[in-house]
């Protein structure tokens, strides 16, 4: 990692003396430096201030010119399913034909479907795949990355996703946490003996997880015709008696009781989020934790958007991602993510920004690593094309506006 000195920045964004989770108001607020250099030393910021004050420094760092060019943190994206064997795009046209996630399900497709493959696709392929996706999703600009299990369904399948994360984690430079989703749906074996699934997620998957310490969180798909409320209230229980802190799907369908269970659990987010009532909100509002909201899904399923604007409004800690998975998101693109996030849910380019790096960074509990320009930080950084503006980004969404990606003071 060569220590590298970045000079005329046209705008260093998003530069913070030191970081917090932002709430409400806060969002909107997305400190700039204009006309800036950045100092890179062993991968980690050491500096950075006004051009003008450049001849104080005493250094001897090779430079990296960035004129022209706006350096930006990179994207936190805190809700993935990177991991996955095989794509579903019969199921795409299937949807656009007309039939729904029930008749798709019925003949073989959705989760099922994705663990059928997965089951049937060996570790080393599954690695690979996975690789490639992460490379992808890097040059997009994502710079640290939530990845779940949750397409296994079975003992062995699970592990095998688990330890593709490790291996990733161990083998990519880029900030990796690994969350166990064994609660995604219930196998055909077990469609009418749910808690026979629930013990076996108890007590064989967790224990062999805590032991190869396979996972950071747990999540569970809260959801009718998936896993009630009281069922994720025993799982999160389990998997926090095994040091896994629950991040939770809950209300992307319908509000059934997930946000107060996820409130009870005391977990670090929820996420989708789409389907929320007037208390749900209420609730969200005066909650502690992180509302992760997932345009990307709304929009492939053509359902209706998160209600962004009114959680923000109300005081709510609001982080974005991509949620990319093969059935209802297909992309880990989080430029496309911000810009949806301003054209659909009328959020403003520095609170969609600050939604995707910062609080993304805290939804993963890495606000201390990444996120924002603060000294201490690593230098993952985004440095884009010629831009007039900040809010060029979600407003010129069909275009890659994304020059080029550092990864702890490497470009990649």
């Amino acid at each position: 990692m060569a220590d590298t000195i970045i000079t005329n920045i046209k705008a260093l964004v998003n530069v913070r003396p030191s970081s917090q989770l932002l709430r409400g108001n806060e969002l909107a607020v997305l400190p700039v430096i204009e006309n800036a250099y950045l100092m890179v030393e062993g991968g980690i910021i050491s500096g950075y201030g006004l051009m003008s004050q450049i001849s104080d420094l005493k250094t001897s760092m090779p430079e990296i010119d960035a004129s022209n060019q706006m350096v930006c943190p990179c994207w936190c994206d805190s809700h993935t399913h990177l991991v996955f064997a095989g794509t579903r795009e019969k199921e795409f046209v299937d949807k656009i034909k007309g039939l729904s996630y029930a008749e798709i399900a019925a003949n073989g497709g959705g989760i099922l479907n994705s663990a059928l493959k997965l089951n049937e696709t060996p570790e080393d392929e599954l690695f690979i795949q996975s690789w490639a996706r992460l490379k992808d999703v890097c040059k997009l600009g994502t710079g640290a990355i939530e990845i779940k299990s949750g397409y296994g369904l079975n003992v062995n399948a699970e592990l095998k996703m688990l330890r593709v994360i490790k291996k990733l984690k161990e083998r990519s430079g880029v900030i990796i946490k690994s969350t166990f989703l064994g609660a995604h749906t219930y196998p055909l074996a077990y469609k009418d003996n749910h808690q026979g699934y629930i013990d076996l997620i108890i007590k064989e998957m967790l224990p062999v997880i805590a032991d190869e310490k396979l996972a950071d969180f747990i999540d569970v798909f809260c959801e009718d015709g998936f896993f009630s409320p009281e069922e994720m209230e025993l799982i999160c229980k389990a998997g926090i008696s095994y040091g896994l802190k629950p991040k939770l799907h809950v209300n992307q369908l319908n509000s059934i009781g997930g946000i107060e269970t996820g409130i009870r659990v005391d977990a670090i987010s929820m996420d989708h989020l789409e389907t929320l009532t007037d208390d749900d909100v209420e609730l969200l509002s005066k909650w502690k934790g992180i509302c992760t909201l997932l345009p990307g899904a709304a929009f492939f399923l053509r359902m209706p958007f998160q209600p962004a604007r009114e959680l923000i409004d109300r005081g709510s800690a609001v982080a974005l991602a991509s949620d990319f998975n093969p059935g209802s998101c297909p992309s880990g693109n989080m430029n496309f993510v911000v810009a949806l996030s301003c054209i659909q849910m009328r959020m403003l380019p520095e609170e969609a920004m600050n939604a995707a790096t910062i609080n993304g960074a805290y939804a993963m509990e890495v606000g201390n690593e990444a996120g924002s320009i603060t000294i201490g930080k690593r230098a993952n950084l985004i440095f884009t094309k010629d831009i007039p503006s900040i809010a060029f980004l979600p407003y010129y969404f069909g275009q890659n506006l994304v020059e080029k990606v550092m990864i702890n003071g490497e470009f990649i």
